[in-house]
């Protein structure tokens, strides 16, 4: 009898194991593949994605560790961390912010593409890779 009791509790648990993955904190790579265009960079340090997202467009729930973000263009979004209120932040071209890793979603406010350049931050126990190439911004 206790074995008929346990299989649903272990097929319950199994299932949220799959599918609370699939509804929150998946890759945003793999979650919004025509927002995050492209892969620009990626190695065991960083991740660096390049992401538009069209007016009124909504990236679904997507996680990253920590990372910094840098706008291209400037863009009014509106960012609601899981657990937590929407945000509205009204982002200038050519800024950069660092963002704590997060579960979130967003919505472009704005009436022109927001173009921005995501890079994560990968966390390895190990020595960073002591032959990494550093952009230089040019002048």
């Amino acid at each position: 009898m206790k074995t008929m009791k346990l299989i649903p509790t272990v097929r319950f648990i199994g299932l949220f194991l799959m599918f609370g993955t699939y509804l929150y904190g998946q890759d945003p790579h793999v979650v919004a593949p025509s927002i995050y265009k492209r892969v620009v960079l990626e190695n065991e340090n960083v991740r660096v994605l390049e992401l538009e997202i069209a007016p009124g467009e909504i990236v679904p729930w997507h996680s990253h560790p920590n990372h910094v973000a840098y706008a291209l263009t400037d863009a009014k979004l509106e960012i609601t961390d899981k657990g937590k209120a929407p945000v509205v932040a009204d982002i200038k071209a050519g800024e950069a912010m660092y963002i704590p890793a997060v579960t979130h979603m967003a919505k472009n406010l704005g009436t022109a593409p927001a173009k921005i350049i995501v890079t994560e931050i990968r966390n390895n126990k190990k020595k960073m890779n002591a032959h990494a190439v550093t952009a230089v911004k040019k002048e």
